[in-house]
C-alpha cells in the first residue's frame, strides 16, 4: 500500500499527531489493518474519509493510541509503590504532586487514588491524568468498567469504592472527584511541572528511539528534585545517567541533580 508517507504529513497537519516519532513498520502495519477493515483501498482515500468523518477519525486516533488498561497493572510493581516508593517521597515532601501519562480509560489515575488514600484524607489528594485520546479521556470521566479489569485490585478497594449494576463496575464519586483529566499529547504539549511521581508505563514501546530520547528528557525537567518516574514492565530505561536518572528500584527511576559545568 503505497503513500504513507504524505498519510504521515497529512494527519500530522489535521491531528497534530506526529506518525514519524512512531517505529514505522509496527505502527504502518497497524493503520494498514484498520484501513483494510474499514474497506478502503489506499492511505489517500482512507485519510480523505478520516478527514470528513469525526466518528472514522476518532476510531483513528483510538486505535492509534493502544488503549488497553487494568487496575493495578503488574500488581507487583504497585506493591513497591505502596511499601517503598511513596513512603520516600513523603520524606521530601508532606504533599505530592502525581502525573499519570497516557492514562488511557482511567484506571491508573484511579488505582493511584485510592492506593494514596491509604496515606492521605482524600481532600489532600489530585491526580493529573492525560491521553491522546480524547475519546479515551471520555470514558475515564464516567468512570464504569467490565468486572475482568479490576481482577487485580485489592478486594477491599472494589468493596470500598465501586458499586455493581447490570455486569459493570461504576466507581464511586469519591474517587471520580480526585482526578483532574486533561488532553495532552506527549511529543507536542508543554508538561505539568514540579511532579513528584510520573507514571508512563506501556507507551514508550512505540516510539522511535530519538522521540524516547526527547520524552525522556522533558520527563527529567518536568520532576521535583528527587522525584521518581515509574516506567512499564517493558520498558526498563537503557544507561538511565544520560538523563541524569538513577535507578531507585526496578522500574522506578530517581531523579538528581546535574552536576554544574
Amino acid at each position: 500500500m503505497q503513500g504513507y508517507k504524505a498519510f504521515k504529513e497529512k494527519v500530522y497537519k489535521l491531528t497534530g499527531i506526529d506518525l514519524n516519532s512512531y517505529k514505522e513498520r509496527q505502527m504502518k502495519r497497524r493503520i494498514e489493518s484498520l484501513i483494510s477493515r474499514n474497506k478502503f483501498t489506499s492511505f489517500n482515500s482512507y485519510f480523505n474519509a478520516i478527514k470528513r468523518d469525526s466518528k472514522l477519525r476518532d476510531e483513528f486516533i483510538n486505535y492509534l493510541t493502544i488503549n488497553v488498561s487494568e487496575f493495578y497493572r503488574n500488581p507487583e510493581q504497585w506493591k513497591v509503590l505502596e511499601h517503598n516508593i511513596i513512603p520516600y517521597l513523603l520524606e521530601l515532601r508532606s504533599n505530592l504532586k502525581i502525573w499519570s501519562v497516557a492514562c488511557s480509560t482511567g484506571e491508573e489515575p484511579y488505582s493511584l487514588v485510592m492506593l494514596l488514600s491509604k496515606f492521605f484524607p482524600f481532600d489532600q489528594i489530585l491526580v493529573l491524568a492525560t491521553d491522546i485520546d480524547r475519546g479515551a479521556l471520555e470514558k475515564a470521566s464516567i468512570g464504569v468498567y467490565s468486572e475482568k479489569s479490576l481482577d487485580n485490585l485489592p478486594k477491599e478497594f472494589v468493596q470500598s469504592f465501586f458499586v455493581k449494576s447490570d455486569g459493570k463496575y461504576k466507581i464511586s464519586e469519591k474517587i471520580k472527584k480526585r482526578v483532574n483529566f486533561r488532553h495532552l499529547n506527549l511529543l507536542e504539549d508543554r508538561y505539568p511541572n514540579q511532579c513528584d511521581l510520573i507514571i508512563c508505563r506501556n507507551v514508550m514501546i512505540y516510539f522511535t528511539e530519538e522521540a524516547k530520547d526527547n520524552i525522556y528528557r522533558k520527563f527529567y525537567n518536568s520532576l521535583s528534585n528527587g522525584g521518581v518516574l515509574f516506567v512499564g514492565s517493558t520498558e526498563q530505561i537503557i544507561l538511565p545517567n544520560r538523563y541524569s536518572l538513577v535507578p531507585l528500584e526496578t522500574f522506578f527511576y530517581k531523579k538528581q541533580a546535574r552536576m554544574k559545568k
